[in-house]
This record gives C-alpha cells, structure tokens and sequence, in this order.
C-alpha cells in the first residue's frame, strides 16, 4: 500500500492535529456508546432509534426506503435489511411504491410510533447526559459551526 496520495507527499499530521484527532474519535466513541447502552435499555438499537425517528418526522410517517437512506445517510441496501429486521418485530411495514417498481414506502406502525415515544425522553436524557450537560453554550456553538464546516466539504 503506497503512503502517497496521488497529488503528492503525504501530509503527515502534525502533534496538534493528531491529538485533535484522536479526541475527536474518542469523543464520538464514547457519546455513541453512552447513548447506546441507554437505548439497550429500553429496548431498541441506535439504528432502530434513527430510523423511528426520522420516519416520525415525516408527513404520514411514512417514507420512499431511498429517500429515507439519502436522509439518514445510509445506503438503501444497509437500511432494507435494517427494515427487514424492524418489520418482523412490528416497528414498520413496507407498501408497494406503484411509481418505482422495484422500491417501496417505509411505514411507521402504531407500535413503532408507541416504542418511539416511550424511549424519546430516555434517550433525550442519554444525549443530555452523555453530552449537552457537559459543555458550556459557546461550545455547543463551536461545534454547530465545526460541523457546518466540515459538512460543505
């Protein structure tokens, strides 16, 4: 494996860049696994929890499967077989998309919409918990516009 990009020498990371880095990881590494272990708790997966929410966000909880990919960032392969799991377990169901042949509509169930509101005030509370109550308002700030930053690229 060569260490040279295609434009030229490799930009090792200087020591400041490096722990930057290493703390953002271990930031992300350690609120995701907090907030988790939470939603273990009350019985659904972090997955499980991005999908419920994201579909309740839209209008008759309902959903395009690729659609829903592009919002959530997945690929529309990860997030059919992650459907496939959820729908056995009665958190959705899939309809027909009579304008895609080969696509269908992700649904919210009645049960999927009860398992979400039950765990939405535990998993408000990791994410406070884990996060929000750990850092002053200009550092919410910072890292709102960190993130604008590094979305536009």
């Amino acid at each position: 494996m060569s260490t040279k990009s295609s434009d030229g020498p490799v930009r090792w990371l200087h020591p400041d860049e490096e722990r930057a880095w290493r703390a953002f990881l271990r930031l992300v590494v350690t609120v995701q696994s907090g907030t988790a272990r939470d939603l273990a708790a009350v019985g659904l997966s972090e997955p499980d929890y991005e999908v419920l929410s994201t579909l309740s966000e839209r209008p008759g909880h309902t959903s395009t499967l690729r659609d829903q990919a592009e919002k959530m960032g997945w690929s529309r392969s990860r997030l059919s077989r992650h459907a496939t799991r959820m729908e056995a377990r009665g958190l959705l169901r899939r309809e027909p998309d009579p304008t895609d042949g080969r696509g269908c509509f992700l649904v919210l169930t009645e049960q999927g919409l009860t398992e979400l509101e039950n765990a939405a005030p535990a998993h408000v509370e990791s994410v406070r918990r884990h996060f929000i109550d750990r850092l002053a308002p200009e550092d919410l700030a910072a890292i709102e516009q960190i993130a604008r930053r590094v979305d536009d690229s």
